[in-house]
């Protein structure tokens, strides 16, 4: 066989490539081509190179037999990262939790201020706008009829909520409260109590308390809280025992795939 080795100018500094010529045998003039780390380590395919060098630099665009990079396919990935940034920009999922309140004209006179970015301009605010919002009485309704499913298209089975509570107001279900409790989990910082006035069972529409979801009022025991903490334990339980074997799957899939390329390159330079 015919070794000849050089300096690697694709790669970083101390990487060296061979290529091997074989004399005889059914593959006379065929070659073979290795790659050598600085250090004198082997490397006889391009997954093999990659896993080595990790995030140091990027091989989608590199030659193994040549060692060059190909211009026409470095610029091909750069226009599909930079198509694929303004698709990720376009298609931004909207994550607002705000809730479905009607979206009308006011009818109040508001005062406008231009804004710009001249530091003598003042922008002009009103306290009891933002303290003071309107809320449309029971727009928990309007989350009744609306189910969850998966990715199976099967429905997923709603949450069991505890006994202490108890729904109040017209046409409120399980589903319909579950939805405005976790609402209300999600856009308010005050602490979730239901409705404390009594008299919101008898005239709900003058008596009820809109920054709170329609519940009667509640307390949570301490054991309650020790059965959640349970649950919580239970559940990141199986999560880490399903990352730990999907984890040694990886390990094991690469393994078994390295064993297999060393087989075949070991069978080749036998030929």
């Amino acid at each position: 066989m015919e070794k000849k080795r050089w300096d690697c100018s694709a790669l970083p500094k101390g990487w060296q490539i061979e290529e091997v010529t074989r004399k005889s045998g059914l593959s006379a003039g065929k070659s073979d081509v290795y790659y050598y780390s600085p250090t004198g380590k082997k490397f006889r395919s391009k997954p093999q190179l990659a896993r080595y060098l990790g995030n140091q630099m990027d091989l989608s665009s590199f030659d193994f037999r040549t060692g060059k990079m190909l211009m026409s396919k470095l610029n091909k990935n750069r226009q599909r990262l930079r198509y694929d940034n303004n698709n990720q920009t376009k298609g931004k999922p909207d994550l607002n939790t705000s809730l479905p309140v009607r979206q009308t004209a006011s009818i109040f006179k508001q005062p406008v201020t231009k804004v710009t970015n001249h530091p003598s301009n003042k922008v002009k605010t009103d306290p009891q706008k933002a303290v003071d919002q309107p809320k449309q009485l029971f727009w928990e309704k309007k989350l009744g009829g609306l189910n969850a499913f998966d990715i199976a298209e099967e429905l997923v089975k709603t949450m069991d909520l505890p006994k202490g509570l108890q729904g109040v107001g017209p046409g409120c279900t399980d589903k319909t409260l579950l939805s405005a409790i976790a609402s209300a989990l999600h856009t308010s910082a005050a602490p979730i109590t239901g409705q404390l006035s009594a008299a919101v069972e008898k005239n709900p529409g003058v008596w009820l308390n809109t920054t709170q979801p329609l519940c009667k009022a509640f307390i949570v025991t301490d054991e309650d809280i020790r059965k959640q903490e349970e649950l919580v334990y239970s559940v990141r339980k199986k999560l880490e025992e399903a990352l730990m074997a999907d984890m040694l799957a990886h390990v094991q899939e690469a393994a078994s795939e390295g064993d297999s390329l060393n087989e075949g390159n070991d069978d080749m330079e036998t030929v």
